[in-house]
């Protein structure tokens, strides 16, 4: 679960993390009267979607796709310049390297102070799952072009590996900062801050915690001059309050109706639908049908329980996106039972009207019985033995691979 930057800087700020004054705005009257209360000679202007490379995105006009402004962050030195820059952003289209060609319509913006800026870094907190542990990135190259540095120059980003049982040794905090040229008080102030974020990190499930830019002012403090935070919904249950800022606006449509139906959607680039049951058998089902030359249209896990309803709904969500040319089911039986899957895939064919073709692989409890009920529909259902056999039948039935 993704949140705004504006969020993340309150949990930082919560959490003892050095943040600059900002304000959250919906309006230009809202943009113009944090201006008014910040009362700093310089402010920064942000627009506030869930995407990154704002800075170096572009403003487009919803309603003829005009361009209205480079760059989605914006320095402001006037009360004039803050009220432009605000006009400009809310409202308009935010295409950046994150977004895609049909970027993200921007209904929030953060207006920050702004700081005497010595040096720019770039620090990450993130999830390593093939370690199980947290890794920290941080390099001297920190600011809109970290992207760059990682593709040409990774040697210049620093990484260590921490032990979520031991957590964050002092040792390991020192040798970053190290690793950055930082000493006396930038050294000091960096270590309390690193062990501080990190803190909250663990204690609020975060998935990710991206600065960047990390900054040491003048005066040689560290400060998190951006923020880019995504929870783990794995550990939704114990926070409560990540729904209060949830933005549904910023989600899909589609993932949201699956989430309330019960069910894991996520939209991916290809042609060729899965509804499977279990996200491992879920993945496996992806990875086959790219061996076979095909592309998967969406990852969408039914879950353990799903009835013939939960089926039809999942059936319809896939058959939205209109670059699904075939359809893959995948189920093996243990808690669901094949017989209702059957079921529920001839209900869902007939409600819907199927027209793409179909291919259903069945295994595990009362899998007889499944077959049998597909096989006695005079729907266009071709059956599978195993998960090889069915994803070579979709790859061909659909004409091969994107």
């Amino acid at each position: 679960m993704n949140i705004h930057e504006y969020q993340g800087k309150e949990l930082l700020r919560a959490n003892g993390v050095p943040v600059l004054d900002g304000v959250h705005c919906k309006t230009v009257d809202e943009a113009l009267a944090a201006y008014d209360k910040l009362n700093s000679k310089v402010v920064a202007v942000k627009s506030q979607i869930h995407a990154g490379g704002r800075g170096k995105g572009s403003l487009y006009s919803p309603e003829t796709g005009e361009l209205v402004m480079e760059g989605g962050v914006k320095i402001a030195f006037s009360r004039d310049e803050v009220a432009n820059y605000a006009e400009s952003i809310l409202g308009n289209i935010l295409v950046t390297i994150q977004t895609g060609d049909s970027g993200k319509l921007v209904r929030n913006l953060y207006v920050e102070s702004g700081c005497d800026i010595a040096h720019e870094y770039y620090l990450a907190l993130l999830v390593d799952r093939d370690n199980k542990s947290v890794m920290i990135m941080a390099s001297t190259e920190g600011g809109m072009d970290i992207e760059e540095v990682a593709h040409n120059t990774p040697e210049l980003i620093h990484k260590i590996s921490i032990d979520p049982n031991a957590g964050l040794m002092g040792f390991q905090n020192r040798d970053l900062g190290l690793a950055l040229g930082l000493s006396g008080k930038a050294l000091k102030s960096f270590m309390k801050m690193l062990a501080k974020m990190y803190t909250m990190f663990v204690a609020n499930d975060c998935a990710m915690v991206e600065i960047n830019p990390l900054v040491k002012t003048g005066d040689d403090e560290i400060v998190a001059l951006d923020s880019k935070v995504s929870f783990d919904e794995n550990a939704e249950f114990r926070h409560k309050d990540w729904n209060e800022m949830r933005d549904l606006s910023e989600e899909e449509e589609v993932e949201i109706r699956a989430k309330e139906s019960g069910l894991s959607y996520v939209k991916l680039d290809g042609n060729i639908g899965c509804l499977v049951n279990g996200a491992g058998l879920a993945m496996a089902t992806m990875d086959v049908i790219k061996l076979y030359g095909g592309e998967p249209a969406n990852f969408l896990d039914v879950g353990g329980g799903a009835n013939e309803e939960q089926v039809k709904t999942a059936f319809s969500i896939i058959l939205e996106d209109p670059n699904v040319k075939g359809i893959l089911v995948n189920i093996f039986g243990g808690i669901m039972r094949c017989d209702i899957i059957a079921r529920g895939v001839i209900a869902a064919t007939e409600a819907l009207s199927l027209e793409v073709p179909l291919v259903v692989r069945l295994a595990g409890t009362n899998v007889d019985e499944g077959k049998a009920i597909l096989a006695e529909s005079t729907l266009n259902i071709h059956p599978a033995d195993d998960l090889a056999e069915g994803a070579q039948k979709i790859v061909a039935l659909i004409g091969g691979g994107v």
